[in-house]
């Protein structure tokens, strides 16, 4: 049976930290808008970073429908399912917010992430204040083996200065627009800070 909490700590915290991925639910405000869900998981990428607050860093992509629909209207949901161990699914619902690499907030919050300093490709830091805390089970969820991380992402990157990295950026089509034409990643792509 499914509860809900007022807090992320103890065993929810632990359960978030531990999952090798999640998933991140959008939508903008229109009818025939794209819903988005995107998969997340590269190690050291996700911070909680109090009992109402979590953070995860956007890397480099094709698209930034999430940080779209943030700038749009901020709604989100983070969701983890167990692959092993007991079959446990969480939600968090919020409001979550992209902070961009030229936010004063920036290097305050990348420092959470220590895992990840200096990795290719950050492009934002997203940013969710959770309304709704729940659980429920995961009896129809796999069992699946974590077997390692996939290097490709920083690699590819890697190969990248990030005056590079921000070229592509302005390359994609839905990086600086979404599907829907929402105003998505700022361009030209802010400097990292120094």
């Amino acid at each position: 049976m499914g509860k809900t909490y007022d807090r992320i700590d103890g065993r929810l915290r632990s359960f978030i930290e531990n999952q090798k991925v999640f998933f991140v639910a959008t939508a903008p405000l229109g009818a025939d808008g794209h819903v988005n869900v995107s998969p997340k998981g590269l190690a050291g990428s996700l911070a909680v970073l109090d009992e109402q607050t979590v953070a995860y860093l956007d890397f480099g992509g094709s698209g930034a429908e999430t940080v779209a629909h943030l700038r749009e209207n901020g709604r989100i949901t983070l969701m983890w399912c167990a692959f092993d161990g007991p079959p446990t699914i969480v939600r968090v619902h919020g409001r979550g917010e992209a902070v961009f690499r030229d936010d004063p907030r920036w290097p305050e919050l990348v420092r959470h992430f220590p895992q990840q300093d200096g990795a290719p490709g950050q492009r934002a830091i997203v940013v969710v204040s959770a309304r709704r805390i729940s659980d429920s089970c995961g009896y129809a969820v796999p069992l699946l083996d974590y077997r390692e991380e996939r290097a490709l992402h920083t690699d590819y990157f890697g190969r990248k200065t990030d005056e590079e990295f921000a070229a592509y950026c302005e390359r994609k089509d839905h990086v600086g627009t979404s599907l829907d034409g929402l105003p998505a990643l700022p361009l030209p792509l802010p400097s990292l800070p120094a």
